[in-house]
């Protein structure tokens, strides 16, 4: 019997692991999984709902270990993870994406010698002022089995020295976690509460320090906002960072008079998934929306200067635009008249990426 931790820092976190765990429960003679929060992302949002949206059940182990600098939670991680390894001896550690709680248990594992799966291994924005950089890097040099979304992160870990036999090209998990949820969000009523008709407004995420902790972006980002809005209504989620600085950079009042913002509080994923699949165009900062937005045919526009997902701009629907209001007023513009895309597919993104990913762990195990 294989005992695996999972380990998850931040609620996109959990859409990844979703189908992983579901998988493993399937194997439940072969594998134990355990699911450890490390709690690195408070979020009210992650309520029994939340658990009941994804399929999966709460975690078996909360770190709690708050906020704070990337230093200090980065630390509180180890900490607290050690412990856990130390109570709990696995044969894996499984961590996803590239969140602060990735590296800090990939390092706590790899110096108690646990074998390390890296979920999402392999993407690369060539951006070392990104903290989530560094965290794909470091986590990708100690895993022991790397698990890649897409042919091009291969070619990233290959380049970079990893050895060949320690890469798995599995697919993108994100999509299975998409594909599994489509028919549940359809029953969400967030169009008739927020009245909107399908294909008839804008969606749009905003949290990056880029974009929200410097008042002359945001409000340029608010500039080019005012111009989309008088073709659509764009609707935006308000995340607790960005409101902060609203708030701060003296700039709420003003979106309050943007009539064509519809404001709302961040929603929960099957209310969101329900919202931006039945948007006319969206506008992000966010990595998986760059997905999720090829995998539905939705033009998206990334509000930042590079991504680590090309693979959604050679074939999907995405456009980096930046976050220069002219370019994206442009680019808004040009991608509403343009209409509906037609993307091809990435390789793999079949909604069956969990399946690889335990079959991987399995055969590795074996060896």
């Amino acid at each position: 019997m294989l005992r695996v931790i999972n380990v998850v820092g931040a609620r996109p976190n959990f859409m990844k692991i979703a189908p992983v765990i579901d998988e493993m429960r399937r194997r439940s003679d072969r594998i134990e999984p355990l699911l450890v929060h490390t709690g690195q992302h408070y979020d009210e949002s992650m309520s029994d709902a939340f658990f009941a949206d994804l399929q999966i059940p709460r975690p078996d182990i909360n770190l709690e270990v708050g906020s704070g600098t990337h230093s200090e939670q980065i630390a509180r991680v180890m900490l607290a993870f050690e412990q856990v390894l130390l109570a709990h001896p696995a044969d894996w550690v499984v961590v996803v994406g590239d969140v602060n709680s990735t590296m800090a248990a990939a390092i706590v594992a790899a110096r108690m010698l646990v074998p390390v799966a890296h979920v999402e291994a392999g993407l690369r924005s060539r951006d070392r002022t990104m903290p989530e950089e560094i965290n794909r890097l470091v986590t990708d040099a100690l895993a022991n089995l790397l698990l890649t979304p897409s042919r091009d992160a291969n070619e990233n870990l290959i380049r970079e020295g990893i050895e060949p036999g320690k890469i798995r090209f599995v697919g993108n998990v994100m999509i299975d976690t998409l594909f599994r949820s489509l028919d549940r969000a359809r029953g969400s009523k967030i169009l008739e509460r927020l009245k909107l008709e399908p294909g008839q407004f804008c969606a749009m995420t905003l949290h990056r320090p880029s974009n929200v902790d410097d008042k002359a972006t945001l409000s340029g980002i608010l500039n080019a906002l005012e111009s989309i809005g008088a073709r659509l209504p764009i609707v935006f989620p308000v995340h607790p960072r960005t409101r902060e600085r609203l708030q701060q950079f003296e700039l709420s009042e003003r979106v309050r008079k943007q009539t064509s913002l519809v404001l709302t509080e961040p929603l929960g994923y099957l209310d969101f998934l329900k919202l931006y699949s039945n948007s006319r165009l969206v506008l992000t900062d966010s990595g998986g929306i760059q997905e999720e937005t090829t995998a539905l045919g939705i033009p998206c526009l990334t509000l930042r200067e590079n991504t680590e997902r090309p693979i959604t701009v050679t074939e999907g629907t995405n456009r980096v635009v930046g976050n220069n209001p002219e370019n994206i007023k442009r680019e808004a513009l040009a991608a509403l008249d343009r209409g509906a895309a037609s993307p091809r597919m990435p390789e793999l993104w079949d909604g069956n990426a969990a399946v690889r990913i335990v079959d991987a762990i399995e055969e590795f195990s074996r060896r």
